[in-house]
C-alpha cells in the first residue's frame, strides 16, 4: 500500500511580515476575521491561524476570546521607558 504523506504548508516571510504590519497599524483589539480583510493579499485561514500561533509564541501579540492585539515594544521604546521610569 502506499503511503501519502501531506506537507503542512508553511507560511513566506513576507506572508508573516504582511500580517505583523497589519496587526500593528490597527492599534486596538481587532478581530480575526477583520485581519483577513484588511490584508493588502488573501491568505489562507489555515495559514492565517498558523501566523497568528506563531506570532503569540514569540510575544508579538495576544490572542483573546474577543480579538488579537499587538503588544511587542522594541527595545528603542522600551529604553525611552525606562529613562522616563522611577527608579526605586
Amino acid at each position: 500500500m502506499k503511503q501519502i504523506q501531506l506537507l503542512k504548508h508553511s507560511p513566506t516571510l513576507n506572508t508573516v511580515l504582511m500580517v505583523e504590519e497589519t496587526i500593528k497599524d490597527a492599534k486596538e483589539l481587532i478581530k480575526v476575521a477583520e485581519i483577513k480583510r484588511r490584508l493588502p493579499k488573501k491568505v489562507m485561514h489555515s495559514t492565517l491561524l498558523q501566523i497568528l500561533d506563531y506570532l503569540q509564541i514569540s510575544g508579538k501579540i495576544m490572542m483573546a476570546p474577543k480579538g488579537v492585539l499587538w503588544i511587542f515594544s522594541p527595545r528603542e521604546d522600551l529604553d525611552k521607558l525606562i529613562k522616563k521610569g522611577l527608579e526605586i
